[in-house]
């Protein structure tokens, strides 16, 4: 599939879709049809894999530099140069060092989880840019429905990733599963967080430390 085809494919999606935040594509000048997805390096050996785009993925057209996401840059400034973001520009710079996607590529309204079925009907362009666009094999996912995702297709792997996410090791823990595209498959193995928001009481404040573990190991 190419680009072309991904976009117009998701653009098709999004047309189905009542949630989409109209007003926070408008205030940015932004095309609410428009995919935020697939930012920074495929070459790279890692990909974060979130959730969906906010208010500030909308305003920059660029994946994971809203609050969360600057979180997750922080821990990437810190591996690579051994201190955290001194300034916006920095952390857009340090995302060329890995490959960025979510499950869904549009902001809901009220930043509320797209549903199954959403996130269904967006897989197959997801699953073919992390098959045939991302060459790396190392996937950190964000969160629970991030994680998830990658079952969305198969019933079996929905199973093992359940049973994955009930370990009390699941962040420091790693798991192996095939994705697949229309014309092929291969294996990722997932490297599971919590999602980075201040929202999440129980492991906001673990998750820079789990973030720094998992980038020593991959990066």
């Amino acid at each position: 599939m190419t680009e072309a085809q991904r976009d117009a494919g998701l653009r098709a999606v999004a047309e189905t879709l009542d949630r989409i935040d109209v007003d926070v594509y408008a205030d940015a000048g932004r095309d609410p049809l428009a995919p935020i997805l697939g930012a920074g390096d495929p070459a790279a050996s890692v990909c974060i894999f979130g959730r969906d785009p906010g208010r500030d993925e909308v305003k920059h057209a660029m994946p994971f530099i809203g609050a969360g996401g600057q979180k997750v840059r922080d821990g990437l400034h810190r591996r690579l140069h051994g201190a955290d973001c001194p300034d916006f520009a920095a952390s857009v710079a340090v995302g060329d060092a890995v490959f960025w996607a979510n499950t869904v590529p549009y902001k809901p309204i009220g930043n509320k989880v797209w549903s199954v079925k959403t996130r269904r009907a967006c897989q197959p362009y997801v699953a073919d840019l992390l098959v045939n666009h991302f060459a790396g094999d190392h996937v950190l996912t964000l969160g629970r429905v991030a994680f998830d995702w990658f079952g969305l297709a198969d019933k079996a792997t929905r199973d093992a990733l359940k049973a994955f996410w009930e370990r009390e090791d699941r962040f420091e823990a790693s798991i192996e599963v095939e994705v697949g595209a229309a014309d092929r498959r291969r294996t990722l193995t997932l490297h599971p967080l919590p999602h980075p928001s201040p929202l999440n009481a129980t492991w906001y404040g673990r998750f820079p430390g789990l973030l720094d573990a998992r980038l020593a190991a991959l990066l």
